[in-house]
């Protein structure tokens, strides 16, 4: 992946919305929270100022003048540059086509599930299922009222959002219905651990190695 000047994906939400007219860093900031650029990018808002400042030492982005209304502090407006064109395309090019796979909690939890019982796993699961379902039937209602408003290019991404939803709560769902039904494989020694605080030899003998492929 290319090496950006100015890596905070802040820059990239900037630049998409400098790129249709000069604008200060309030109006960019209340274009981006119009948009939901937060929920799209992990935007955090207190880091604005300083992308801004960096992205302009860089040349993706320009001053142009500086105004005051009334008793208000002074703004600075800015434009994209050319480089700043450039920057944004190169940076949508790779976000689009490279795979950049970032580890979630909810892996980090899987990886460590021995440490419940298959019980409890199966209760957390559930609970988790139902806040899954919860949070996928507010954001197909929000999808379906903006669809009517907005062109689908610009709701693609809630389209990606909702069908990762659906296809973690499949697999959710499989491993609720083995572990229910007790064919998921390996539950006796797991549960075993749990009622005898002793691993079983062969999974030890998996821990000591560290790893199921050694």
């Amino acid at each position: 992946m290319a090496r950006r000047k100015v890596g905070n994906l802040m820059a990239l939400a900037v630049l998409s919305v400098v790129v249709q007219r000069p604008m200060h860093p309030y109006e960019m900031a209340s274009m981006l929270r119009a948009r939901g650029k937060e929920a799209d990018m992990g935007v955090k808002w207190g880091s604005l100022y300083t992308v801004v400042r960096n992205m302009e030492k860089h040349g993706l982005i320009e001053a142009v003048e500086t105004v005051r209304q009334g008793g208000r502090p002074e703004r600075t407006i800015y434009r994209i540059t050319d480089d700043g064109r450039a920057e944004m395309v190169d940076w949508v090019r790779e976000l689009i086509s490279v795979p950049d796979r970032e580890r979630t909690r909810f892996q980090a939890g899987l990886s460590v599930l021995a440490a419940v019982a298959p019980e409890e796993a199966e209760r957390l699961l559930r609970q988790r299922l139902a806040a899954l379902e919860t949070d996928r039937a507010d954001k197909r209602a929000a999808h379906e009222q903006h669809s009517a408003e907005m062109p689908r290019l610009f709701l693609i991404e809630n389209e990606y959002e909702l069908a990762l939803l659906d296809a973690e709560m499949a697999w959710v769902r499989a491993v609720l219905d083995e572990l229910s039904a007790g064919t998921f494989a390996g539950i006796e020694q797991w549960r075993h651990f749990h009622e005898t605080g002793e691993v079983p030899a062969e999974l030890a003998e998996i821990a000591e190695r560290g790893s199921l492929t050694d």
